[in-house]
């Protein structure tokens, strides 16, 4: 009898183990960010128009913000900044630091690293240049030991100057600010960015001139950074969300918006860029 009563116990034992078990396994991606009441995204507190921190009140404003406010919005949950980098980023969403990370450029070597959405818009890489003569420069023009070409090492703009511009005299900065300053008092033709940079990369130096997008326009993807462990139900919705705001048109008026603060408008976008790619 004892016997018997001993089995029952460890049936009875093992059955609310694998209860609990299939409880744990339940537990969706979106479950837990319900659970824990906020979406936690990646935020660069210095990276206008995508970014900004106040550094006297804490609040964050940006483009980036309003989107993933609105995520956050239809998850039902509060939105929580947390301060990284570009650099950084991508290993704040691998560690779980983050849930996501926005505005990721879609380098094939980063999607060994993370999951990528649908794109939230199109992000033409361009040339910033004070030269008008480069303004209907295109990318084999540019390819040319006439031009010194200023990028900040790393990027994709870097891997841009890589792949299209190897004849070309490319100056590498640590930073993206070093190398506005290289175009700004002369040492540099061009600095190579995105358009939503360049525009307010002008705005704050005009010394460095104007946005050109040279052909053949390249355009990349800007898209959402998820971690590979989170269930297919997460990543389906965070590009359903991205799908849905692009072709409807919210995410460029957000970025339009996040625009506004730096005194450019839409009209003032460059000839040749689309953010529907």
């Amino acid at each position: 009898m004892s016997i018997l009563k001993t089995m029952m116990q460890g049936l009875a034992a093992a059955a609310m183990a694998l209860t609990l078990g299939q409880a744990a396994v339940a537990q969706s991606t979106v479950d837990e960010i319900r659970t824990r009441g906020v979406l936690r995204v990646a935020g660069i507190p210095t990276e206008a128009p995508y970014f900004v921190r106040d550094i006297r009140t804490g609040e964050w404003t940006g483009f980036v913000v309003e989107m993933a406010a609105d995520m956050a919005s239809v998850l039902g949950v509060e939105l929580e900044m947390v301060e990284s980098s570009w650099a950084n980023s991508i290993l704040d969403v691998q560690s779980g630091r983050v849930d996501l990370a926005f505005a990721l450029t879609a380098l094939p070597t980063r999607a060994l690293s993370v999951s990528f959405s649908e794109p939230t818009y199109y992000n033409s890489f361009v040339i910033v240049s004070p030269n008008e003569a480069l303004a209907t420069a295109t990318w084999a023009d540019l390819n040319s030991p006439n031009y010194t070409i200023a990028v900040d090492t790393g990027s994709a703009q870097d891997n841009i100057a890589r792949q299209y511009l190897p004849n070309a005299n490319i100056l590498r900065f640590a930073t993206r600010d070093e190398a506005v300053i290289a175009v700004a008092t002369g040492r540099a033709d061009a600095i190579i960015n995105t358009v939503l940079n360049g525009m307010v990369m002008r705005e704050r130096n005009p010394a460095i001139g104007n946005v050109y997008v040279p052909e053949p326009r390249l355009s990349s993807p800007s898209v959402i950074g998820i971690n590979h462990a989170a269930d297919d139900v997460f990543k389906d919705f965070v590009s359903a969300w991205a799908n849905f705001n692009r072709r409807m048109g919210n995410n460029q008026t957000w970025i339009v918006n996040g625009l506004a603060p730096f005194g450019v408008s839409l009209d003032e976008l460059p000839a040749g860029f689309d953010f529907n790619g």
